[in-house]
């Protein structure tokens, strides 16, 4: 067979690879984008509503941050067991099942009254929620080879941005025009309109998700055999696959570790951005929710170009790398111009564009030592592992508010986390999790 042959059949094969996943990525990203939107929405709403909330019940920024903080604290907890379960029951059913616990639970926040109840709320939504991100990770490596994975991840990490885009002016219109609306607050409306969607899409994962290739309905004999094909020719994870191993493996720390100092930086702006803007001098609250688009907007773009180009030069450490010094510099940026609003609005782009482009990169590692339930839970122990960095950040830069007036010293503490993750990356993981894979095309 000659050179230009074996040329046609290699560009058919790609070609009707691609064609194949395009089918499977319109099924079953857009659905994992909207379910993740609407969990992420809950985390925007919080921060939204802390605009009213606060002085209807008399919270200090110090209960406030803590009451950010125990959904962590329950995620934490319930994250591992979570994604064990999943693997055992399947993504369909847990998914759904967790979307519309946490969906409930969320709605269940307009009836707060009180420190205990927001504490306890806080806390539950974050047991309910516990595996969603995890559980979906681990989902798409039953259904993409390591080479797609980035861009895939990239795709399901935008959510947050779309959150960012969608939920701030939704939150501020809320909060604005149905104040008092049936005799209920606009913080009450907000968290009952935002939750109850979650219910719904619950339904929807019950209704439309595969848990795996061979179990499509909408995908031809032809095209699953092809796409177990693509599977079988992954770079499987080498050694054992115990639940020990996994402890054992320096790689699980050191990941924990970055995903740690990710967390505190994504949370300690989530839940700050509207008051920082406030701060700056906007009061409307529709405009602070038309200022917190910038950064998501921004993060969108660059999000995808980091992801497209990690995936198509196969090459994760120093886009990773590149993406925490980002937000370091972001973070350094909001706390020297901290009442300046246009550089204080370029300071959260830089810190949101390095945080969504750095985590679908992230999670394209442990896949590369971690397989079947030995995925399941190490990606779950390493998300719940990082998850502690959502408990400190929200809280340090409450209490830190209380105690100096400003928040311009909890930001620089966010900016040292930061440099602190590109040191990790950069020397604290094995080099082999970090060899080239075989760049995927466009």
């Amino acid at each position: 067979m000659n050179t230009s042959t074996l040329a046609a059949d290699a560009a058919a094969q790609e070609s009707l690879e691609n064609r194949i996943y395009r089918k499977v990525n319109w099924r079953i990203v857009p659905l994992f984008i909207l379910c993740f939107l609407f969990a992420y929405l809950d985390r925007v709403n919080i921060s939204f509503a802390k605009l009213q909330m606060q002085s209807d019940l008399g919270f200090s920024d110090t209960v406030y941050g803590l009451g950010a903080s125990l959904f962590f604290v329950g995620y934490f907890l319930f994250e591992v067991p979570s994604n064990m379960l999943l693997h055992r029951i399947g993504a369909r059913v847990w998914i759904a099942r967790i979307m519309i616990s946490w969906g409930l639970a969320s709605a269940a926040m307009m009836f707060v009254s009180n420190e205990t109840w927001f504490y306890v709320l806080r806390f539950l939504i974050g047991v309910m929620e516990a595996g969603f991100v995890p559980g979906v990770l681990y989902f798409f490596t039953q259904w993409y080879p390591g080479n797609r994975r980035a861009r895939i991840n990239s795709y399901f990490k935008s959510s947050i941005c779309l959150c960012g885009i969608i939920g701030g002016p939704l939150a501020g219109f809320i909060l604005g025009h149905f104040d008092g609306v049936g005799g209920m607050a606009g913080w009450k409306w907000l968290f009952l309109l935002e939750g109850l969607p979650s219910v719904l899409l619950g339904l929807v994962v019950l209704w439309l998700v595969a848990d795996r290739i061979e179990d499509a309905r909408w995908l031809s004999r032809e095209e699953k055999d092809f796409l177990a094909g693509c599977m079988a020719r992954d770079v499987q994870p080498e050694g054992s696959q115990s639940l020990r191993s996994i402890l054992k493996e320096p790689a699980t720390l050191a990941l924990s570790g970055i995903y740690l100092c990710l967390v505190m930086a994504l949370t300690g702006l989530l839940f700050w951005m509207p008051q920082l803007i406030r701060n700056a001098g906007v009061d409307d609250t529709m405009r602070i929710g038309l200022l917190t688009m910038i950064p998501y907007i921004v993060a969108v773009v660059g999000n995808l170009l980091i992801g497209r180009s990690s995936d198509m030069r196969g090459e994760r450490r120093w886009h990773m790398a590149f993406c925490a010094a980002m937000t370091a510099c972001g973070y350094l940026v909001c706390a020297l111009f901290y009442g300046q609003i246009a550089l204080l609005m370029l300071g959260m782009c830089l810190i949101m564009t390095g945080i969504i482009a750095w985590m679908p990169i992230f999670w394209t590692i442990p896949p590369r030592y971690l397989s079947g339930l030995a995925a399941a839970a190490g990606i779950a122990l390493i998300n719940s592992l990082g998850q502690l960095g959502g408990i400190v950040g929200p809280f340090m830069v409450g209490k830190v508010r209380d105690l100096s007036g400003s928040s311009s010293l909890a930001l620089f503490m966010l900016a040292g986390a930061c440099l602190l993750a590109t040191a990790l990356i950069i020397w604290a993981v094995p080099s082999r999790f970090y060899a080239k894979e075989v760049p995927a095309d466009s």
